[in-house]
């Protein structure tokens, strides 16, 4: 079987580079029609024409950022076209970072593209079952072409480590984008809460959008238990949560679809064999029972999650439960190879099916 993987994202993207490894696992011959490039503009015309000069593939495989190619490749080809979809481009524009209204002219554009991509695609990917339900009632499409592939972790990056450190203290790790998603103001006030705790300490990793901002809080409210570092490769990000004692795994905010989700850490840091916080929503209960695997706490409550920190500081057994459970819930249920087997039953009936038609 020959499948043509074409994404709007680079390979290396998180999301895209897990469905790649697992297409390759089901011992699939991949064209592979990505692009690396900065900018979007040069990285979706180099993908289109890389995708033009195929002429023989069993289905098309449309990865993350896809939206504005599917109705192209649609044009150019009657083989199944399966759309990882994993985020709507109206939801995230509209309402996560509220860069136009709804009903405006922009809002009907990005709303339009995410309804017709996902009709023309034979299959569409989503990480969450609360996801697939926020497309199919928001965009009017039918349930049954919709198929939940959580989103896992490179577990050739992300496995468990044991890595000393010299100080004492019960370090707290988190990085992140600083999308209003995220919620990042609420480890800050968490922290705020727990500054008299000399022992406790945060590093948050990342830059973006809000960061600015998170920055000005902290200095505010005259914070010094939280060490920012703007960036780290992406390799030597494994070894700085190694040497964490818990990790956030988020989201935290109470934006719509911090609930319908699971944030991407999450997965990594189950897969290091973390102890993780998230937040109680209907997103992070598809895969994880509190108390079992991960620790929740309400959405938007500065005060849970810093109790929440003290408990897993002071229980070490719990800490320690927790961690080993997320561990085997990863291993279970969203390792690569559960991805793998999960990829394969779409792309199988995908090809099964246009044979039968044809």
């Amino acid at each position: 079987m020959k499948i043509l993987f074409i994404a709007g994202r680079e390979p290396a993207y998180v999301r895209n580079a897990v469905i790649l490894t697992s297409l390759a696992k089901c011992g699939i011959e991949i064209i592979n029609c990505t692009d690396s490039s900065a900018s979007y503009p040069a990285r979706y015309l180099k993908v289109i024409l890389k995708f033009l000069s195929c002429q023989k593939y069993d289905a098309v495989f449309i990865g993350f950022l896809g939206q504005p190619l599917v109705p192209i490749i649609r044009m150019f080809t009657r083989k199944p076209i399966i759309f990882d979809a994993f985020l709507s481009t109206y939801d995230t524009i509209c309402f996560d970072r509220k860069m136009f209204k709804p009903d405006s002219l922009f809002g009907r554009f990005f709303y339009n593209l995410d309804k017709y991509s996902c009709k023309l695609a034979d299959k569409v990917v989503l990480d969450t079952d609360a996801h697939i339900d926020y497309f199919t009632k928001t965009f009017a499409l039918p349930k049954d072409k919709f198929h939940r592939v959580f989103v896992g972790a490179e577990e050739s990056l992300f496995y468990p480590r044991d890595l000393d450190r010299e100080d004492k203290k019960f370090r707290i790790f988190y990085y992140s984008s600083f999308l209003p998603l995220h919620g990042t103001e609420y480890i800050v006030l968490a922290a705020n809460i727990l500054r008299e705790h000399a022992d406790v300490e945060f590093v948050i990793v990342g830059r973006g959008l809000e960061h600015k901002k998170i920055q000005n809080l902290v200095q505010s409210l005259n914070i010094d238990m939280i060490r920012f570092i703007d960036w780290l490769p992406y390799e030597q990000l494994p070894l700085v949560i190694a040497q964490a004692d818990i990790c956030l795994g988020g989201h935290f905010s109470d934006i719509d679809k911090a609930g319908r989700v699971i944030a991407g850490k999450t997965f990594q840091f189950l897969a290091m064999k973390k102890p993780v916080i998230v937040g109680d929503c209907p997103g992070n209960r598809e895969l994880l029972t509190n108390r079992r695997d991960a620790l929740f706490v309400s959405m938007a409550d500065p005060g849970a999650l810093a109790n929440a920190i003290i408990e897993l500081r002071d229980n070490v057994s719990l800490r320690e439960d927790i961690a080993l459970g997320g561990y085997e819930t990863f291993m279970q249920q969203v390792s690569n190879e559960a991805i793998k087997t999960e990829i394969q039953k779409i792309v199988n009936s995908s090809v099964q099916c246009s044979y039968r038609i044809t």
